[in-house]
Parts: structure tokens; C-alpha cells; sequence
């Protein structure tokens, strides 16, 4: 029997009381049978298994207690030979403990005796990782990929959550949806998302990576688009939001604006956004790959009509009760009441964050718009989205091709609310 096949004393004890009860009913000839079979499967003699079946297999605290075998000086070489090795793990420590000690030995970092390096060529893995349990380190160990880089520019950024009951337009959840497919590699095409929390206003644009320049380019388009001005933003922890050139941006351009942030792994401090990921985000591209510049540009002609389908034309409930009953002995009970569906759009005109001008622009894009002939224009363009090739291995993807501000894209201004809903003008194959 190989050592790895062997019992160690516990599995031989577990294995022998129930042996014990079939030892104790069993005839003459079955004990010995049991015995044999015993002997076998334990590798003990049959006199000390006659020892413990006839007496108690309960193990026995030692009279006198073993001696240490490695002393001090064999915990101080330990300490210093996995320092210079950076803490390795003791299986792969403990096999070259000799010669690492015969190293630092020539190097004066260890003084060493025939004694001292016969026990650190006799010494076992297991006692090896008890020692260096106990030792004690000089730094802590950094974890695998190197320190945790912290990014010090949200630390200014107050963490907390859009009240449910925000009553004024302007305060706005975003977050980044991937459309990466199984797999991160490489450039592929993000949806920021926009929702504001007061109305449920909703503003998509696909950016082709994450990089400054697609960012900004993203929110120019966003903030142009808003139909009230922009009071705070509240994205994630995520660094695509939170580097030097986007702060700058949003210092510069958006004046007053507030910057807030969710806390750390807490998605529900995004909840809104978070729900209109999977209902206008995903529900209509699902969890493909897209990663291509015509693709960006397709998906984006998508969100252009969403966005007159959504906000004008399809109604929302909000919540506009929250009633907590305490229940003893388990979670309290959580009732929510919600007001009557409305569109967004009619929500924001219930306030004062609209224009006239505006209001009379976008009722007038609602009127001559057919919604049964949109939606039927929604689902033919992410058809066409999914005739799309993707990406070619090793040919890179002109992502200034996708910026509202290149020439092949002018005719979509910054201000789409001013476009024809013709389809002859907004089909997405003519356009690319």
C-alpha cells in the first residue's frame, strides 16, 4: 500500500467503531474473519486490534509530552529564508531550504552548523507551514497582480444614493453596459446609460471602448440631447468615469453640475439605472459582442429611435409610496404603492426644468410620430445590428469613425429631436 493509499489515525479509528459493532454480534469464526479483514484495511497487528475491540477506541492524551524538535534556530533561518524568497508557500519552500541557507550562508545573512542544516534537510513541508504561521513578517504580503491601486481622485467624491422620491428633473444615475460576449478582450462596443430619477428620462449612446475621447464624445452628445439642464450625476466607482481628463470635462462644461458615486460593491445604489440596463439595454441586444465601428454606429441609430419610443411614447410607473412594517422574528415587510403610468415626457412637463420651446418641439416629434411603425423600425434595425460582422482578429478599428463630430456623422448634429422620423431618411443601411 503506496503512503498516499495509507490511514492516518483518525480514518483508522472511524473505520474500526464500526467495525466494533459488527465485531461484538459476529460468531468465533466471523471475529476472526472481521480480524483479517481488519488487518488488511489497517495495517495494524492483530494483537492491538484485539487491543481495541475488546477495550476503547477513544484516543488517549500523551503522558509526557514530546520534545521540540526545531528550536529557535531553525525558526529564525525559516524566517530569514522565506523573507528573501518573499514568502513563498511551504511547498515549494521547503525542498530547497538547503542550498537557499548555504546561499545567504556566503552572503553573511545566515549563520550556519552541520547540525542546523541537517534539520533543515530533514524538516517536513507540514512543519515547515506550523512555523511560518507564527512568524512574523516584516511587510504584508501583496496580493497576486501586484497592490491594489486605489483611484485617488474619487476619494473627494461624496458616496450616496439619489433619494427614491426626487421630485426635481436633473439628477441623474449613468452606468456602462459591455457588450463584450464571453469574452474582454480587446476594444468592443459600451452603452452609457442616463436615467433621471425624478421622471425616468432615459439617454443611451454606444461608445466603440472606454478610452477619454469616445467618453466625452458620449456625454457632449448626452448633455446636448437632455431636454433640462444636468444637476448631478451619479455613476459607479468605475475608473472610465473617474480619471483626470473626464472630471476636467465635466468641470469645464457642465457648470454647477454635482458629482456623486455609489459605495463600493453596492449596485442597489444605482437601482435605477441598474433596472433600465436589463429592460432597454439588454432586452434588445441581449449579451452578444459587438466590436466593430459600423456596428457602433448601427447600434447607435438603434438608440435614436428608442429614444422617441421610450421617453415619448411609453408610459412608466414611478414609486410614490414606500410603507416598512416591522415583523418580529424575521425582515421587515416592505409594501410599495406606485402613482399612475405615464411617459416620461409627461412627467418632465408637469415641472418647470422644460423650456416652452422645447416642450413644442418634442410634442411635435410625438405627434407625427406612428409608434407601431417605429417599434417595427426598432426591431429591423437590430436585425440589422446582428448582420453585422464582427471585428477581424488583428485589424484595428478607427474609433474616430464613431464621434458625433466626424464628418460622415454631422447629419446628426447634437440635436435629434429636430430629425425627420421619416424612414426613408433614417435608414440605417443608407446612413452607413
Amino acid at each position: 500500500m503506496s503512503n498516499e493509499d495509507k490511514m492516518n489515525i483518525d480514518e483508522r479509528r472511524k473505520y474500526l467503531r464500526k467495525m466494533k459493532k459488527r465485531y461484538g454480534k459476529a460468531t468465533r469464526t466471523g471475529k476472526g474473519q472481521l480480524l483479517n479483514e481488519m488487518e488488511a484495511v489497517t495495517e495494524l497487528r492483530r494483537k492491538s486490534l484485539l487491543r481495541l475491540m475488546n477495550g476503547s477506541l477513544e484516543r488517549q492524551p500523551r503522558q509526557r509530552q514530546r520534545g521540540r524538535t526545531y528550536g529557535s534556530d531553525v525558526e529564525y533561518a525559516l524566517g530569514v529564508i522565506a523573507e528573501s524568497w518573499d514568502y513563498l508557500c511551504a511547498d515549494r519552500l521547503t525542498p530547497n531550504l538547503v542550498w537557499m541557507a548555504n546561499h545567504l550562508a556566503t552572503h553573511d545573512e545566515l549563520q550556519l552548523s552541520p547540525l542546523l542544516l541537517e534539520k533543515l534537510d530533514q524538516i517536513s513541508i507540514s512543519t515547515v507551514k506550523r512555523i511560518l504561521a507564527r512568524t512574523p513578517r516584516d511587510k504584508p504580503r501583496l496580493p497576486r497582480g501586484g497592490p491594489r491601486r486605489i483611484n485617488r481622485l474619487t476619494q473627494d467624491i461624496p458616496m450616496t444614493r439619489i433619494p427614491w422620491n426626487e421630485q426635481q428633473p436633473g439628477h441623474c444615475e449613468t452606468d456602462l453596459v459591455h457588450h463584450c460576449g464571453p469574452s474582454a478582450f480587446g476594444e468592443y462596443v459600451c452603452t452609457i446609460q442616463t436615467i433621471d430619477v425624478a421622471t425616468g428620462w432615459s439617454e443611451l449612446r454606444a461608445v466603440l471602448g472606454r478610452s477619454y475621447l469616445v467618453m466625452e464624445d458620449a456625454f457632449r452628445y448626452i448633455l446636448a440631447r437632455l431636454p433640462f439642464l444636468l444637476l448631478e450625476l451619479h455613476p459607479d466607482n468605475g475608473s472610465e468615469f473617474f480619471n483626470h481628463h473626464l472630471l476636467r470635462f465635466f468641470e469645464s462644461t457642465v457648470q454647477g453640475i454635482t458629482l456623486s458615486r455609489s459605495r463600493p460593491y453596492h449596485k442597489n445604489d444605482n437601482r435605477f439605472v441598474e433596472q433600465k440596463n436589463s429592460s432597454l439595454v439588454r432586452a434588445y441586444l441581449g449579451d452578444a459582442r459587438l466590436d466593430t465601428v459600423a456596428q457602433t454606429i448601427a447600434v447607435n441609430q438603434l438608440y435614436d429611435k428608442m429614444w422617441i419610443y421610450y421617453n415619448l411614447l411609453q408610459p412608466v410607473m414611478r414609486l410614490a409610496e414606500k410603507i416598512v412594517t416591522p415583523v418580529e422574528g424575521q425582515l421587515a415587510r416592505v409594501q410599495r404603492r406606485y402613482d399612475q403610468a405615464r411617459t416620461p415626457f409627461d412627467r418632465l412637463c408637469e415641472t418647470t426644468a422644460i423650456t416652452q420651446e422645447r416642450r413644442d418641439q418634442l410634442e411635435a416629434l410625438r405627434d407625427r410620430t406612428n409608434p407601431r411603425q417605429l417599434r417595427q423600425e426598432i426591431y429591423d434595425q437590430i436585425e440589422y445590428i446582428f448582420s453585422l460582422p464582427n471585428a477581424v482578429p488583428g485589424q484595428i478599428e478607427n474609433v474616430y469613425l464613431t464621434l458625433t463630430t466626424h464628418p460622415d456623422l454631422q447629419a446628426l448634429a447634437l440635436d435629434p429631436i429636430l430629425h425627420d422620423p421619416d424612414p426613408a431618411r433614417t435608414d440605417s443601411k443608407a446612413r452607413l
